[in-house]
């Protein structure tokens, strides 16, 4: 008998009874990661990461009834084996291994194979059954080394500086801005968005080291932001606040800069191709070393990338779910606040 299945509600193991990342509320729900389209309110129980823990609490709600576990560690419900191991996404995301009766089946929630220098590095995991995630599941998808794409990052930061233009990286406040901080703190201070500066608080807080920033307030002014890096989250790319910046150029840090049309779509002034998903090597690496008999292709280029799995000789199903909307929720609250407070206050702190 399968493992898992695949509900109105989210992935369910029938025999331990709960749910693998529900996007409807459930009695017991076992949580990936900390991004929204993976964990979402109203569940009676979570079990998480411990560092997720933190973040769910302070993204979601600090009542929250949480459980955690280290990677490695596992607990049994209703005889299910649960345990943890590294998925390499972002901060504290784990692949939820389940066994039952000598059955093991792997849920990856996101991953990435690439060492970001933060996170956790993914671990293969040995299983009969492996649920994966293809966002990137198309050959036009491989990145370069994530050391390539910061030294691009910071010649086009140099460059600005020099031009008198200020900086603006557009990236998710959980995850890529976290990496964006660990890999080009330096020679110029960074400042961040006010959803990023409170998730760099409770990220601290749980024990990861990350380099200082600087919180963007009202009397943060235009000149000290175009002598740095400016971060700040996907909901705020179009916004007046970055239109008043001095001579604001904006750069995207996502995979899907890897095809230029979408650079022009997102009408950014530069594109960076960094990604907190595997590309396809990663995939079909991370794949091959499960040894696993059978796939479900989650969130992505499902179609594409689950027939190539067959036509390789890997049985694999297509699974349609509401996995990949990683938006930045906190942003609404915290974009009004700066768009109200700082759009009139920046310019007179300057003049």
């Amino acid at each position: 008998m399968a493992l898992i299945e695949f509900t109105k509600r989210g992935i369910y193991c029938k025999q331990g009874d709960f749910y693998v990342d529900p996007w409807w509320p459930v009695d017991y729900a076992v949580t990936t990661h900390g991004h929204s389209d993976h964990v979402r309110f109203g569940n009676k129980y979570y079990l998480c990461h411990t560092l997720t823990k933190p973040i769910i609490k302070r993204r979601i709600s600090e009542d929250l009834n949480v459980e955690t576990l280290a990677y490695g560690e596992s607990i049994v419900r209703n005889g299910v084996n649960i345990s943890f191991y590294p998925a390499g996404h972002i901060i504290g995301s784990a692949q939820v291994r389940l066994e039952y009766k000598g059955e093991v089946c792997v849920i990856s929630g996101d991953y990435k194979t690439e060492d970001d220098g933060i996170s956790d590095v993914f671990e293969p995991v040995k299983c009969h059954s492996f649920v994966s995630e293809s966002t990137f599941g198309l050959p036009v998808y491989k990145w370069q080394k994530q050391e390539i794409v910061f030294n691009g990052i910071k010649n086009w930061v140099d460059d600005n500086i020099q031009n008198q233009k200020t900086s603006v990286l557009i990236a998710y406040s959980l995850g890529k801005a976290q990496r964006l901080i660990k890999n080009l703190a330096g020679d110029v201070p960074i400042y961040v968005h006010n959803s990023i500066a409170n998730l760099n608080e409770v990220i601290i807080n749980a024990g990861v080291n990350l380099p200082e920033t600087i919180r963007i307030t009202p009397e943060t002014t235009k000149d000290e932001l175009q002598k740095g890096i400016v971060i700040v989250p996907p909901a705020m790319r179009d916004s007046r606040w970055i239109k008043n910046l001095s001579h604001p150029v904006t750069g995207i840090c996502s995979g899907w800069m890897q095809v230029r049309a979408h650079r022009r779509w997102q009408s950014a002034d530069a594109g960076f191709a960094l990604s907190d998903h595997a590309d396809w090597p990663g995939l079909m690496d991370a794949i091959t070393a499960t040894g696993a008999e059978k796939v479900y292709v989650t969130h992505g280029f499902t179609a594409a990338f689950s027939r190539f799995l067959n036509d390789s000789g890997i049985e694999s199903e297509e699974v349609m779910t509401k996995f990949g909307q990683e938006d930045d929720e906190e942003n609404k609250v915290d974009l009004a606040d700066v768009e109200k407070q700082n759009s009139e206050n920046i310019d007179q702190k300057s003049e």
